[in-house]
């Protein structure tokens, strides 16, 4: 029998408020029903329980990271490269740490810049839309939950990102254009050379795009280049104003050979209060963080705080509906319905 706990005294986001004081069971892994009995009760004193924060763009290099993650209430985190495949395999299904999905290795094309990370396999370069079939089916042998490729100039051609698109890296405005033609369903990071036209904009409105900016890697990027952050940020504020989905996503990573980086957990916070002064209001932040990244990945398991739904939950002082720094006063944080130290 699963061990039955109350969370009383908590108020939960529900995606659009914040709710007055109630209790929340966690009936073992999952969200359970009122009408449970519980077994151990936790008083929360009135702070405000959030559903478990979603990263939607890291890397990984080891275990350790997942527990950094944890910590800082990032419960779930969508990886867009990390290799060998048994190094993502041990970092899989993971109890009492970060629940992650992953790309596996991303294709890059020969003489791009990726391509001098040092450790990057060659079987990451994809040459031509022929190898694009072969990168694509050794993905999906390694059980890869999506396909990623940077899109960049030197990069791969037109006719190789069409045969490759799924989620696509485009940080600059030719990039971009390459991936929509691509018919990406995902571009990651904001443009640093320019702004997005009203056309590309409504081009992702029209084709159900999702962007996930990462504008805490785009700052970073800006200040070792010395190039101006402001159209990147520019560029989300006209994605907002036009439906764009957009998605809490950081890039952290700890990577030898990559322009900046940045640490795991405490980066998806900045990501956060950057996305507000784009012009995001914090409750759209805060689903950005939870309920849209589960939507939009097929996360159908997490995301809200409802019965039935995993028990990744993240209690934090503060009111982050009215200052979205106040995620960062985290009190306690469960995955899968466990209690995690917190240091």
């Amino acid at each position: 029998m699963p061990s039955i706990t109350a969370l009383t005294n908590v108020r939960v986001f529900d995606g659009d408020q914040i709710l007055p004081p109630s209790t929340v069971i966690l009936n073992g892994a999952t969200i359970g029903t009122p009408d449970q009995t519980p077994t151990t009760t936790i008083d929360g004193q009135g702070a405000v329980l959030l559903p478990g924060l979603i990263d939607c763009h890291i890397h990984l290099k080891g275990p350790e990271e997942l527990t950094v993650m944890a910590q800082h209430g990032v419960t779930t985190a969508l990886d867009m490269g990390t290799w060998p495949p048994s190094l993502l395999q041990s970092l899989r299904n993971q109890k009492g740490v970060t629940d992650i999905r992953a790309c596996g290795l991303p294709a890059t094309a020969p003489g791009s810049t990726h391509s001098h990370i040092p450790t990057l396999p060659r079987e990451a370069l994809v040459a031509n839309a022929a190898g694009a079939e072969t990168f694509v089916a050794a993905r999906i042998a390694e059980a890869a939950d999506y396909i990623k490729v940077v899109a960049d100039v030197p990069g791969p051609d037109q006719e190789t990102l069409d045969a490759l698109e799924v989620v696509a890296h485009a940080v600059t405005l030719v990039a971009t254009r390459m991936a929509q033609a691509a018919g990406a369903d995902y571009i990651t990071h904001a443009p640093l050379d320019g702004v997005m036209s009203r056309e590309e904009v409504e081009q992702m409105v029209a084709e159900k795009r999702v962007s996930i900016p990462t504008l805490v890697m785009m700052k970073g990027v800006a200040q070792k280049l010395g190039k101006d952050f402001g159209g990147a940020c520019k560029t989300v504020s006209a994605l907002h104003d036009a439906g764009v989905p957009i998605l809490v996503g950081t890039d952290a990573n700890d990577a030898p050979g990559v322009p900046a980086m940045f640490p795991h957990g405490v980066s998806l916070h900045e990501e956060m209060e950057l996305l507000v002064a784009c012009g995001l209001s914090t409750k759209e932040v805060l689903r950005a963080a939870t309920s849209m990244p589960a939507k939009y990945f097929g996360l159908q398991d997490r995301g809200v705080i409802q019965p039935g739904y995993r028990a990744d939950l993240v209690l934090v002082g503060g009111d982050p509906v009215e200052d979205i720094r106040a995620t960062r006063q985290i009190q306690r944080v469960w995955i899968e319905g466990q209690e995690i130290a917190l240091s």
